[in-house]
């Protein structure tokens, strides 16, 4: 994980594979529920399925984008302050 602080990163990879599962588990039981009636329809339910789940692994990535952005932001901050301290 990229982020710097343990504890978030623990809870943010915990997070990340929860919406893994939701995606898999979503696809899958969505499929296998409307496979009966015809394969066509049985793939654009398990396409709807997962959909829940990877709009949460795309929050949880922004949310990471910007932990990581703000991060960078301070070091540039910080190295910027130092380059104009020293003139």
């Amino acid at each position: 994980m990229r982020l710097e602080d343990k504890p978030l990163t623990f809870v943010v990879n915990f997070l990340l594979g929860a919406s893994w599962a939701s995606v898999f588990l979503g696809a899958i039981t969505s499929f296998l529920l409307f496979y009966n009636e015809s394969i066509a329809y049985a793939i654009v339910s398990g396409a709807i399925g997962a959909i829940p789940g990877m709009v949460a692994i795309l929050l949880i990535e922004h949310f990471i984008t910007n932990k990581e952005k703000l991060h960078e932001l301070k070091k540039q901050t910080k190295l910027i302050e130092e380059s104009l301290l020293q003139r």
